[in-house]
């Protein structure tokens, strides 16, 4: 059932946003240097990586390190209205559409954070297709503290259920959890 949702959900969001996501990734490109839609690879389901999208929101020389060890002026100054909205988060729709992403689960992180990957592992959270949004996030838990990430992901995919992932998406769309911060 919750693949079904994801796959009839992106399909309609990529259809009826397609626009909005192209529309962006040009302001994206007007504001500073660089690709309107950056592709970085992220771990996925059983560990394999993948290749995740979103709009750019951080100029084009920042060194590819996860969010909270980048300093705040790494931050384009749409880069932060798109992640303060979440709009930043709108082309990884086609990794849910592709399969490799979800709309609810664990954030897929980088290959190079090693001890929230075995801490996942261990904790049989790497099982799953990693999220758009998460119980962790709408904590506004970042990936900064690797073992209580790993733990609040753990009780989710122990106590996932369909109904419970619509809850979380409404609470994103609300406005719940603050986004990927960075260093400041």
């Amino acid at each position: 059932m919750k693949r079904l949702f994801d796959f009839t959900a992106s399909l309609a969001g990529l259809i009826c946003l397609g626009w909005l996501i192209g529309v962006l990734a040009i302001f994206v490109r007007r504001d500073s240097e660089g690709p309107g839609i950056y592709a970085q690879p992220r771990v996925g389901r059983d560990g394999r990586v993948f290749t995740c999208y979103k709009l750019r929101t951080m100029h084009r020389a920042t060194a590819s390190a996860a969010s909270h060890e980048t300093p705040a002026s790494a931050v384009t100054a749409l880069g932060r209205r798109l992640r303060s909205w979440k709009l930043d988060e709108l082309p990884q729709l086609w990794n849910v559409l592709r399969g490799e992403m979800s709309f609810v689960g664990p954030r897929p992180c980088l290959p190079s954070q090693t001890l929230l990957i075995e801490e996942r592992a261990r904790r049989g959270v790497l099982a799953v297709r990693p999220g758009i949004t998460g119980e962790a996030q709408v904590q506004g838990v970042d990936m900064s503290d690797p073992v209580r990430l790993a733990e609040i992901d753990a009780r989710y995919v122990a106590s996932r259920s369909f109904l419970s992932d619509l809850k979380l998406i409404l609470r994103t769309v609300a406005g719940g959890g603050r986004g990927d911060r960075v260093r400041a």
